[in-house]
């Protein structure tokens, strides 16, 4: 996995990326993170998240997408179900969902270019150490970036 500096949606909408993946919970709720600033961005993602069932915890380890095209480029965002509830005082980042979640991502788009951000590290409390070795793990040998915010 490659990591740069940046703003991975900034990034997206100028073509660095096939496909972006961001981590969401089971209540349809995208209120927060990057998750927030990709319904404000992206609202076809959101809208995908609307259509499974709120709070179904059978979503955990799966993942909803929208395809869309910006500036003249196809994208499809990628909101994998990694956390079955919001930020808590302690870790709600579920590590097994996770792991499912990387492995659709390679059955669905391997040789697709992939950017992320720290899924799961953030708001979700987990363990950024234990999440990029489940993320090398289960998408080894595609071509994913790591993008660390940096505003711009």
């Amino acid at each position: 996995m490659k990591t740069t500096r940046g703003d991975l949606l900034a990034l997206a909408r100028r073509g660095d990326f096939d496909v972006i993946v961001h981590g969401c919970n089971c209540f349809c709720a995208m209120g927060n993170g990057i998750a927030g600033q990709i319904k404000r961005q992206f609202p076809a993602a959101f809208e995908a998240d609307k259509k499974t069932i709120k709070g179904d915890r059978a979503k955990l380890g799966t993942c909803s997408m929208a395809s869309i095209d910006v500036d003249g480029h196809s994208l499809v965002i990628v909101n994998a179900y990694t956390q079955f509830t919001w930020s808590k005082p302690e870790q709600v980042a579920d590590y097994e969902a996770i792991r499912r979640c990387m492995r659709f991502i390679k059955a669905q788009y391997a040789g697709r270019s992939i950017g992320l951000p720290r899924i799961g590290a953030g708001l979700a409390g987990g363990d950024w150490q234990v999440i990029a070795k489940i993320i090398e793990e289960e998408l080894a040998g595609e071509n994913v970036t790591l993008v660390e915010y940096a505003p711009s």
